[in-house]
């Protein structure tokens, strides 16, 4: 780090032929910044900051093997103990039998099958049964080479290599794998990832989760095994419901009580339409809506199953939160989003409704807590962020992730239609004619293409997200997208940057790009942008002067730039900013010092480096231990 670059920068001012001078005059440097560093580590204590190692996460951490953080845990865990026990026994007992056994759990969609193996998945006994757990999503794409890299945790883009890491992976291991959400009817391919899977140890288990009881059979190459998934009792539904429903206190009401006995047996015994019957209800105030709500439940029977219910929890939605939702319909069906990136991407898109005392950030993650309350969201968690091949720097910030049950994520696309286009595998470039208003790629081998694929698109293109940290591509010609709101871009050698082009961007990450040295001075005349995200950009070294005039800026992301040499002057202007993870303190006139933190508000965390070039005037400037909302110092 800084101490390193001092070390170097001290040693060619002091020839080692004069040790004495070097040694006197290092020493007065060394204390200047113990001086400053206690100047800063008072503001701390004053503020009840405590110190914390900076511990690298654990990578047993995967992205569905998650702590329920609904109220309804306790209930759903009650109401499947049976048969989680007889589950749980039945793979114990598999290691005798020697051979690899799959297990299907089916049921319909909404039913709670992810909810169930998860139960067993965090089982202690399980835990300990099994040297090895894996969990991985699969849905509508069944890519064995995805599969096998998601599995052993690879970033092996040949696919046979791929498989080959798995087979090292699994090796004489008795391992758990779960395949959550399987819709492959092709017997071939499961038939060479079985060939892989069959690598580990005796009693080795495969769990799935389906809704199809074909694919249940092709798993099991036909032979009887799959287990189906009761439907929840009404006695548990019932409590889902009145849970939700009663957030304080059940009123003594038989016509209330009446209502929701209906309700239940409306919901064909899936937890998923109880929360969601209940989040609605939770919001009616008279006799008459809870009756309305009834009179609507008619839609839903075993035929329908839930889908219509959901579609009826959305429409009960404000318009505001309506669009909130929708719009991540953009993102892949078990996807894991980042929620401080999703509020900013609304902001982008004026989704957020402005309120007069509160800032759009907060109301964000109010919007986001009522829908993941309604069920909306789900496995909501906090997590280590995604490493990427070139990532030097210890991960030791959590942040906070979500998922969209598949069936909710059916609802988004059902209201957003083709006005989002998601691309995670190699699209005919037909399909792409239609006027498209946002656009998510993760498609490792789109390289050259992008730029075509955008050439088909509408000029009203309002997010380009681009996400593969892996594979480089051509910078995209954005000259006929001047609409564009929000953009997501790694892996460039150059950025896109022209501002006549960009006047509405209002969201710019450009994280992950190792081979950008400088960001252009024109990035500056984007007076509207909101959030700027260039962190993990290695080779960084200077950020534009001219940001003082950015003053819309609320969220500038640096974490990572290990090569950046100060921060651009007259940062203290930007009074909107609440996010700056990174701070270097050059040794330049021309650089901000940490005074000019004095007038931000920041949130969240900070890393100052740089601080033998801090005075004590400019730590106590700075006022650090003012700032309420700040959660992480490093020095």
């Amino acid at each position: 780090g800084h101490y390193n670059k001092l070390g170097m920068d001290v040693i060619s001012l002091f020839p080692s032929r004069n040790p004495i001078v070097f040694r006197y005059r290092m020493s007065k440097k060394l204390s200047k910044v113990v001086r400053t560093m206690d100047v800063l580590v008072r503001q701390m204590n004053d503020f009840g900051f405590t110190q914390r190692q900076q511990v690298t996460p654990s990578m047993q951490w995967r992205q569905t093997d998650s702590i329920m953080i609904d109220s309804d845990k306790d209930i759903v865990s009650r109401s499947r103990n049976e048969e989680k026990e007889k589950i749980i026994k039945i793979l114990v007992e598999q290691e005798g039998n020697g051979g690899l056994m799959v297990l299907p759990i089916v049921g319909m969609g909404g039913l709670g099958k992810t909810t169930f193996v998860q139960l067993i998945y965090n089982e202690p006994l399980v835990k300990e049964h099994f040297s090895l757990q894996r969990w991985c999503c699969v849905s509508d794409d069944f890519d064995i080479g995805n599969i096998a890299r998601n599995i052993c945790h690879s970033q092996e883009k040949n696919h046979e290599k791929a498989l080959q890491d798995l087979q090292k992976e699994l090796s004489e291991q008795r391992y758990l794998i779960v395949l959550d959400d399987v819709w492959n009817r092709d017997a071939d391919k499961w038939g060479k990832l079985l060939t892989c899977l069959k690598q580990g140890g005796r009693g080795s288990t495969i769990l799935t989760t389906t809704r199809d009881a074909e694919v249940a059979r092709v798993m099991t190459m036909g032979v009887p095994g799959a287990y189906n998934l009761e439907k929840l009792g009404n006695k548990y539904m019932k409590e889902i419901i009145q849970s939700r429903a009663f957030r304080v206190q059940k009123p003594n009401s038989d016509e209330l009580d009446v209502i929701v006995d209906k309700i239940v047996d409306r919901c064909v015994g899936s937890p998923l339409a109880a929360k969601a019957f209940g989040s609605m209800l939770s919001t009616k105030t008279s006799m008459q809506e809870w009756k309305d709500i009834l009179v609507k439940s008619n839609i839903c029977n075993e035929k329908t199953e839930i889908l219509p219910i959901l579609k009826l929890s959305y429409d009960d939605l404000p318009p505001h939160m309506k669009q909130c939702f929708a719009f991540c319909a953009l993102f892949p069906k078990d996807y894991p989003i980042n929620v401080e990136r999703l509020i900013q991407l609304w902001m982008a898109h004026d989704f957020i409704p402005a309120r007069e005392e509160d800032n759009p950030d907060m109301v964000g993650k109010e919007i986001f807590n009522d829908l993941a309350w309604r069920s909306f969201f789900q496995d909501v968690e906090q997590a280590p962020p995604p490493t990427g091949y070139y990532v030097r720097r210890p991960k030791f910030r959590y942040i906070m992730v979500c998922k969209i049950h598949d069936l909710m994520h059916d609802v988004a696309l059902s209201v957003m239609g083709k006005e989002c286009a998601t691309i995670v595998n190699m699209p005919d470039m037909k399909s792409f004619i239609n006027p498209t208003r946002h656009l998510f790629i993760s498609y490792r081998e789109i390289h050259t293409h992008l730029d075509g694929m955008l050439k088909k698109q509408s000029p009203t293109l309002q997010a380009l997200l681009y996400t593969d940290p892996y594979t480089y591509v051509s910078p995209p010609r954005l000259s006929k997208h001047n609409s564009l709101r929000a953009m997501q871009l790694c892996r460039l050698r150059k950025l896109p940057i022209r501002p006549r082009h960009l006047q509405y961007i209002r969201y710019l990450n450009f994280s992950n790009n190792w081979w950008i040295k400088k960001l252009p001075e024109e990035i500056s005349l984007l007076y509207n942008l909101l959030t700027m995200d260039v962190s993990d950009c290695d080779s960084l070294c200077r950020l534009p002067n001219a940001m003082k005039y950015m003053k819309n800026l609320r969220h500038i992301y640096t974490g990572g730039c290990e090569s950046l040499e100060c921060m651009p002057p007259d940062l203290g202007q930007l009074t909107s900013l609440q996010t700056l993870t990174f701070f270097v303190v050059g040794s330049s006139s021309s650089c901000s010092n940490v005074s000019e933190l004095e007038n931000i508000n920041l949130v969240g965390e900070l890393e100052l480096t740089g601080l033998e070039n801090v005075m004590e005037a400019q730590a106590k400037a700075a006022s650090l231990g003012s700032k309420e909302k700040l959660t992480h110092l490093s020095l």
